[in-house]
């Protein structure tokens, strides 16, 4: 059930004010979250494969090694992170992601965008988890566990929230400066964003058996896979959180061409996909309400979701775009709500670990959504795609729906 989320045991918990400490985290969370999303290629790159002679076919499977990069990666990155330093994996990722953009911009061809997929992808995958166990952590050291999912939800907004800024910013950026200025500006956030993240506090107990920095990597290792056996509330909210990220997560991809798919012109596509970039930041933002819905509310808000989805997609008109942002809007929210869900349930010391098992499972299903859509697109439109695939979102709402109240053991 996706109400509000237990607090962990044996640490207080803030009230009042926050603690300086809390804000100042909170701010530069804030900050790297709106500077590694604000890339001007996200609404452009697909377009960009296609003008470059790439088919639909090979655009999906640029996506898939991407994913694939990302499921080999995302494990052994989260056990890095608790063995060595979250903040380290935090400001490697960007890097890698800004030398991927790089890459595509000096050598435009199928490799090159192969080997950026692939930089990109273990840059991201250096970051899942990361980012979550060290906010979290950080705030139960200071007594504020209980503002996890206030502040995860404002950064996601915030991370939309560029997101979208940068969709409505690429089109006159590629007016007035071309693909040069694209890249410029794409590369440097990434730059700008590292660099934020070297000032991340992260405060861990280092002092372990035989001199070494954290419990090593297969006592990590171990530890995190212990507590995914053990804890039938962690196993819920992964398969919660796989489910509901892995698809929107991958139509997310097929936006522009959705939007191509409409009839608008080039330089409008930025402006649909935008729209519905401005219906995730909203769902980031209800995180509160949120966790306050029952479980058939919320089965019946992903169920409108999926059915508005398919509605938007298949009119095949720019408005149908409005039905595509509200229905991103509600998996965002339930995104969210199943992380701080997740990051309740976890007890032990590998909270990256696990989290990047949770990002594992995400990755084998989006790996599945990509193969569906290139196996259906030669043979249906893209919006006929996207419907069938919002038909798996009524099964989940119907299991959402079905949740009973967990107890601590349950």
């Amino acid at each position: 059930m996706l109400t509000a989320s237990p607090r962990p045991s044996g640490r207080p918990v803030s009230s009042g004010s926050p603690d300086p400490r809390v804000r100042a985290l909170a701010r530069r969370l804030y900050a790297y979250a709106g500077l590694e999303d604000f890339v001007l290629l996200y609404p452009l790159y697909a377009l960009l494969f296609a003008r470059n002679g790439l088919t639909t076919a090979e655009i999906s499977s640029l996506f898939a090694v991407w994913c694939v990069v990302g499921l080999l990666v995302e494990v052994p990155s989260g056990v890095w992170a608790d063995a060595v330093s979250r903040r380290a994996m935090m400001v490697a990722g960007p890097l890698l992601s800004a030398a991927g953009f790089a890459l595509w911009a000096v050598t435009p061809s199928y490799a090159a965008y192969a080997a950026g997929f692939t930089l990109w992808a273990v840059g991201g995958s250096l970051r899942s988890g990361s980012m979550e166990a060290l906010v979290h952590d950080e705030l139960e050291r200071l007594g504020a566990a209980d503002r996890y999912g206030r502040l995860m939800g404002r950064a996601a907004a915030v991370s939309m929230a560029a997101a979208a800024g940068a969709t409505a910013a690429a089109a006159p950026a590629l007016a007035v400066g071309g693909h040069t200025l694209v890249w410029g500006v794409s590369i440097g956030a990434c730059v700008l964003c590292a660099a934020v993240g070297a000032t991340l506090p992260e405060h861990r107990d280092r002092t372990r058996p035989e001199g070494t920095q954290g419990p090593g990597y297969l006592a990590t290792l171990r530890a995190g896979l212990s507590e995914v056996r053990g804890s039938r509330p962690v196993r819920h909210a992964m398969l919660l959180a796989v489910v509901i990220t892995s698809l929107w997560g991958a139509l997310d991809e097929y936006l522009p061409l959705l939007a191509a798919s409409t009839g608008v012109a080039t330089e409008t596509v930025p402006l649909l996909v935008l729209v519905v970039w401005v219906g995730v930041t909203l769902g980031s933002l209800l995180v509160t309400a949120g966790e306050r819905l029952s479980p058939r509310a919320l089965g019946t808000l992903v169920a409108a979701a999926a059915c508005a989805l398919a509605a938007g997609a298949l009119s095949g008109r720019p408005s149908g775009f409005v039905w595509v942002g509200a229905a991103f809007l509600v998996f965002q929210l339930a995104d969210v709500l199943a992380d701080v869900r997740l990051q309740a349930a976890i007890t032990g010391p590998s909270r990256a670990t696990v989290t990047s098992l949770t990002g594992l499972g995400t990755s084998l299903a989006s790996l599945a959504a990509y193969g569906a859509y290139a196996a259906l697109s030669p043979r249906a439109s893209h919006g006929v795609v996207f419907a069938l695939l919002a038909v798996p979102y009524l099964v989940v709402a119907v299991a959402l729906g079905r949740r009973r109240p967990a107890g601590p053991d349950s």
